[in-house]
């Protein structure tokens, strides 16, 4: 792809390959049973204008990318939905925003989840190596999204996702989208130990490096299974697409550093 001038105006953005939308094989539909009116998607780093690093459908702002491709990127993706997603601050917590309950302001609300049950509200997570979990209700009448890399994992952020939901957990599904996987996810002995802290069967989840004492490389999928089957989630889908493995479809923060984020977006129609 062609890098386009830093110089480039905001109309000349939005005017960019004015007929220009993202194409199916540019997302990851996500492959799980959704009831009537609830549409889920993953995006890939196919189909938008960034350059460099961020080739090409980056929708991080945070990343040093050029924010207008940044704009367009979001902008080519809300058509995808009946709604402009809501993009957070994400920290590696737990705080799940709820969309028409809590407040909306400015700035992206600092949260590492968002679920609603209003119409034409995505919740939507970026991601580049973390695990996005999506989650939805067995009716629709409630979806959520959650941004899980390890740290939030160890923290409680599927627990706490579950929760905001305020339905029983055994009315849920959650879906496993495209992390780092467990051939490359590479960790020292303190992530080992708190997982330890949390129970007995997380080691299961991490394997020796041999050769290399106090390294593992560990199954975020695995952990987050175990996660959802203590919030109470026994349905859950996906989890075998790893980012780092795939450089001409995913972004990747551990692959490559200077990179740009995918998105997980689950909406109510």
């Amino acid at each position: 792809m062609t890098c386009v001038s830093l110089s480039i105006s905001r109309r000349d953005w939005a005017n960019l390959e004015p007929a220009r939308m993202i194409q199916p094989a540019d997302v990851n539909i996500a492959d799980w049973p959704l009831p009537n009116g609830v549409r889920a998607i993953i995006t890939t780093r196919r189909g938008g204008v960034s350059g460099g690093a961020y080739e090409s459908l980056n929708l991080g702002l945070h990343v040093g990318d050029d924010p207008l491709a940044v704009d367009e990127n979001r902008r080519r993706v809300g058509q995808l939905m009946p709604g402009a997603p809501l993009w957070m601050d994400q920290v590696h917590g737990t705080r799940v925003f709820r969309i028409g309950q809590d407040a909306e302001g400015q700035a992206p609300p600092r949260a590492d989840a968002a679920t609603t049950r209003l119409v034409a509200r995505p919740c939507a997570v970026m991601v580049a190596d973390c695990l996005p979990v999506l989650f939805c209700e067995e009716t629709g009448a409630c979806v959520a999204a959650a941004h899980a890399g390890w740290r939030g994992l160890a923290a409680g952020v599927i627990e706490r996702t579950v929760e905001a939901m305020a339905v029983a957990p055994r009315r849920l599904t959650a879906y496993l989208g495209p992390a780092i996987g467990p051939a490359a996810f590479e960790v020292g002995q303190d992530v080992v130990d708190t997982f330890a802290r949390l129970g007995p069967d997380s080691h299961c989840a991490f394997r020796p490096i041999a050769g290399r004492p106090g390294k593992y490389l560990a199954d975020i999928y695995a952990l987050a299974r175990q996660r959802l089957a203590v919030a109470g989630v026994r349905q859950v889908a996906g989890g075998g697409l790893c980012t780092l493995s795939a450089p001409d479809r995913f972004f990747s923060f551990r692959r490559d550093g200077r990179t740009g984020r995918m998105a997980a977006i689950i909406w109510r129609e």
